[in-house]
């Protein structure tokens, strides 16, 4: 039996890659897992083997209005505090999200911070109204029931921009055709995007995939097991990742989720986020990748205008890079720039 509890409000800080976009850090209302069902975590890229039983700590929930106005728990203010600047994932939700409102509550205190937010898995009593200028980053969960992306439909009723993102798994989700449904029940659910992601292939992680595969198709445990464990996987991610962005593009979907915005200012944010598409979908090399979300970083965390700062001819003297990276960085300002 799942339980629910009161506990504290959790969080991690610390920069992490989710679908292809920075992030400086997570709210986890409920914690990470595990939970009644098997789910895949983009932030850690791992599935989390769902259990029939565990004790669920759900974080503060909002306060009494003070007036007309509902206030954001302290706590959850405070746990933003000690993340560096930048966008954060808020989430999973739960099925208990009516009942306990922590997703609501820690959603409410990120905007209230003037944060960028991504919700992973929001439920739909959090996500309207709650998350204005948020993005959903919807997760796939395998089994059969309610679909591959259960929530994705509702999400993208509410009205906010939503991402399928999925783990590809050679002899599983990595298939042309299996790959070829997911993108079309995507679509057909409303999702901007359709994000592969090349999952953790740590011995733990690639437990939890048998695991996972396991519980959804017993008989396929012992070639499954062998294709895991012991497959050569490399050129198979490759081309499944390739094949992924070709499916979403035949479908008009894009093969990253939208970069949301906070208060940050407005240039500063779609730089960022041409930047985080030139790393992640350019062949451009993994040092280069690294300086363009060293770039990300630093736009991140400025505090200043800097597409009126790229106006004005001055960019160059306070960026720390130079080169190509300070290239695309300037360009990508100057593209949203406009007063």
């Amino acid at each position: 039996m799942i339980t629910y509890e009161p506990g504290p409000a959790q969080a991690r800080s610390g920069e992490e890659i989710v679908a292809g976009r920075r992030i400086a850090g997570r709210l986890l209302p409920y914690g990470a897992g595990p939970f009644r069902e098997t789910r895949f975590d983009p932030a850690s890229r791992r599935l989390v083997v769902g259990r029939a039983d565990a004790t669920i700590a759900c974080g503060p929930a909002m306060r009494e209005p003070r007036g007309d106005v509902r206030r954001s728990p302290q706590e959850w203010l405070d746990a933003l505090a000690r993340i560096p600047a930048g966008p954060v994932l808020v989430g999973p939700g739960t099925e208990a999200e009516p009942l306990r409102g922590s997703l609501a509550a820690a959603l409410a205190a990120a905007r209230d911070a003037g944060r960028a937010v991504y919700l992973l898995d929001p439920h739909p009593a959090a996500a309207a109204g709650v998350a204005a200028g948020g993005v959903a980053l919807c997760a796939w969960r395998p089994g059969p029931g309610r679909g591959d992306f259960p929530g994705l439909p509702e999400t993208a009723r509410a009205g906010l921009p939503a991402a399928a993102v999925f783990p590809l798994i050679p002899g599983w989700t990595a298939e042309p055709d299996v790959l070829a449904s997911l993108a079309d029940e995507a679509r057909e659910a409303g999702a901007a995007a359709f994000v592969g992601v090349v999952p953790d292939l740590s011995g733990e992680g690639r437990r939890a995939i048998v695991e996972a595969r396991t519980d959804v198709e017993p008989s396929a445990e012992d070639r499954f097991f062998e294709t895991i464990h012991h497959g050569d996987w490399t050129a198979r991610l490759s081309q499944a990742l390739a094949e992924s962005r070709r499916q979403a593009e035949a479908r008009g979907m894009e093969s990253m989720p939208p970069r949301p915005a906070g208060r940050e200012p407005r240039a500063n944010s779609a730089a960022a986020a041409r930047l985080e598409e030139t790393a992640e979908l350019a062949s451009s090399g993994e040092h280069r990748d690294s300086l363009l979300l060293a770039a990300v970083r630093w736009i991140d965390e400025s505090g200043r205008d800097l597409g009126a700062i790229a106006r004005e001819g001055n960019f160059r003297r306070i960026f720390p890079w130079g080169g190509a990276v300070a290239d695309a960085s300037e360009a990508a300002l100057l593209q949203d720039s406009r007063p």
